[in-house]
């Protein structure tokens, strides 16, 4: 294998543009790996075509996110949709940990680290639930789903620190913000393994939620901007998906939101409150 194809750019280019689910999590895997035992050159600098989009299978077909219909977790029917729902968003957050490092040239090395490790933690959490959901009959695939995810990737993908904000710190945030009532859910469904699969998940995304807060703070430091109103100006221009409340306090202070961004959300959270 040529020089060139151990770099970095070049395997995480072949993981984003791989479109059969086993394919990427299997690439992903190994680049983390071969990353681990020091056989991939960060090559930060290297000029990379951008892949607007990255390979995925022909199914689940896709649809507008208000179009989807709720899932109760009451019945199999139910409960194996929901679990699908949550396989789409960690086969999305895949392509874009990947996208992540393969898009921003020119940062420091671990940066790339960070979101290398994001990717193969959301690739074990795919496969967590898409073998739980084979339980259930069923296989990832076999619902609708919708294009949300991805289309913030496009709508940030000229600017790092646009990224680091409305993706891990809103996309990834809002999901710690969900996680404590579909666990209420799943243990009401005696669907013990997914209790724990959440766990799992839960725990790892604090760190994804963290790692960006990491980078979004770095960025807005390099540049010399103030992160709390930059941040709330970045939600208005974006049109970003609302921030709703009940919010985990909990989780989001793990995953290092400062106090004033907790003490803005409480706020939030009492004016939703009081309408």
């Amino acid at each position: 294998m040529g020089g060139a194809a151990l770099t970095l750019p070049t395997r995480l280019a072949a993981c984003l543009r791989a479109d059969d689910p086993p394919a990427k999590v299997a690439c992903v895997r190994a680049l983390q790996a071969d990353w681990l035992a020091g056989r991939v050159a960060c090559a930060a600098k290297a000029d990379r075509a951008p892949i607007d989009q990255p390979g995925r299978p022909a199914r689940p077909r896709l649809v507008p996110p208000r179009r989807m219909p709720r899932r109760r977790p009451d019945s199999v029917a139910g409960r194996a949709a929901l679990i699908h729902a949550l396989a789409h968003i960690e086969f999305n957050a895949i392509n874009l940990a990947l996208d992540a490092a393969h898009r921003f040239a020119g940062l420091p090395e671990a940066y790339y680290a960070d979101w290398l490790k994001v990717a193969d933690e959301e690739a074990l959490h795919f496969d967590l639930l898409n073998t739980h959901l084979a339980t259930l009959g069923h296989a990832y695939g076999d619902f609708e789903a919708h294009t949300g995810l991805w289309d913030m990737a496009l709508k940030t993908a000229h600017d790092p620190l646009v990224r680091m904000a409305l993706v891990p710190r809103v996309l990834e945030a809002r999901g710690l913000d969900a996680t404590p009532r579909i666990v209420e859910k799943l243990r009401a469904a005696n669907d013990t393994r997914m209790v724990e699969i959440l766990a799992i998940v839960e725990r790892d995304e604090i760190g994804h939620v963290a790692i960006g807060n990491r980078w979004y703070g770095w960025l807005c430091a390099q540049r010399g901007v103030e992160p709390g109103a930059t941040f709330r100006r970045l939600l208005v221009e974006y049109d970003a998906p609302a921030l709703k409340p009940p919010f985990n306090f909990a989780a989001r202070r793990q995953a290092g939101f400062s106090e004033s961004e907790l003490a803005w959300l409480e706020r939030l959270s009492e004016a939703e409150g009081g309408r």
